[in-house]
């Protein structure tokens, strides 16, 4: 009898350090994903600025009242503002506003507020749509003091909107940042700089907190305007109380800049969309992914880029992923810059849908 309670305590032993062993993601699996989310056919520029002197990036979209919508960001010479567009098809873009303007005050961020959205459907074909917690739809968004294109001390903050996040409207937002490089736990690659952040709402509670905030942060390095850059987790029970988890960064490539994830879960795997620039004998910026079971450890891509310079729209950089699967198409929008350096947003497609006849002019300031 004693023998037989040995065994299967030793049984429940080994099965429990099985479950909590990091799980790597099968090479078949990472390849199913590939198949499903490639976009081979680029329809071109969606949105783009009304002048060079702008710059529009880092598009994330949703969905709501069966209809599509994107957050994005304009730099003008001052700094970045969060703005608002809507479409009926995913391809034909209208400007309708701002959600975060500059505010001429001693506010922290008041020259910088460049948001994204937070707490998503992340269905991978799902309903895209922007949740409400507690009555309130989230943002979390780079601030900062400095003026110019991410001068400064660049922290994270968040915002929040009782109103139709679908309407163009000043947005609240908390009055410090949640993050910053220079907290007491700070670790040592976000010791610099804090960039682009994604909530995800994990209503599991699979790593004991319902909130997980991934976001790129560069830290460690002596040159201050090019230093490494890598993706790492925060945590929150309340999306106001942020605290890091773990020490490492979840994504790291030890060269140039990982950044800018995008998280969606296709069945029982969790892919974040990722972008790489200036790695180690890799010229301008692509967009990749990694995938993982349990959203701590995760799996790289080691195949083809899922966007990279091929067009004269984007042959400096085509980077900075948002991913939506759509009545049986998947649309990839991302951030094109081509060498005059003009930037906007771009989408490419898993069926050819033909071409974008936009111009750099579609972005109207009202």
């Amino acid at each position: 009898m004693r023998h037989m309670l040995t065994y299967i305590l030793l049984l429940i032993g080994t099965i429990a350090c099985a479950q909590s062993k990091p799980q790597e993601v099968p090479a078949n699996v990472m390849q199913h994903v590939y198949d499903q989310v490639k976009t081979p056919y680029k329809y071109g520029l969606v949105l783009v600025p009304s002048d060079n002197a702008k710059k529009i990036d880092c598009p994330s979209v949703f969905r709501k009242n069966d209809k599509w919508y994107m957050t994005y960001i304009v730099f003008d010479g001052r700094g970045y503002e969060t703005w608002l567009s809507g479409s009926d098809d995913l391809l034909h873009w209208k400007t309708m506003g701002r959600l975060m303007s500059f505010s001429d005050t001693t506010d922290w961020d008041n020259n910088q507020k460049a948001g994204y959205i937070a707490l998503q459907d992340p269905q991978w074909g799902g309903s895209y749509e922007w949740q409400p917690y507690k009555g309130k739809y989230w943002m979390s968004y780079i601030g900062g003091s400095n003026r110019g294109y991410e001068q400064g001390l660049l922290s994270i903050g968040m915002a929040y909107t009782k109103k139709n996040p679908a309407k163009a409207h000043e947005w609240q937002r908390l009055p410090k940042p949640v993050l910053m490089a220079t907290d007491a736990d700070v670790r040592w690659w976000e010791n610099n700089t804090l960039y682009k952040s994604t909530v995800l709402w994990d209503k599991t509670n699979s790593i004991g907190y319902p909130f997980i905030l991934y976001y790129n942060a560069k830290g460690d390095s002596l040159k201050p305007k090019r230093g490494k850059e890598r993706i790492g987790m925060a945590v929150s029970d309340d999306m106001v109380h942020w605290k890091r988890y773990e020490k490492e960064p979840v994504l790291n490539h030890h060269a140039g800049i990982t950044g800018d994830p995008w998280i969606q879960r296709m069945n029982d795997v969790w892919v974040m969309f990722y972008f790489g620039a200036f790695w180690k004998d890799r010229p301008g910026a692509f967009n990749r992914f990694a995938c993982s079971y349990d959203l701590v450890h995760w799996t790289d891509w080691t195949g083809d880029d899922l966007i990279k310079s091929s067009a004269s729209f984007d042959d400096l950089f085509a980077h900075k992923s948002s991913v939506v699967f759509y009545k049986g198409v998947v649309y990839h929008f991302y951030c094109a810059v081509n060498k005059a350096e003009q930037r906007g947003i771009a989408v490419a497609t898993s069926v050819d849908k033909g071409k974008s006849e936009v111009q750099f002019v579609p972005h109207v300031d009202k």
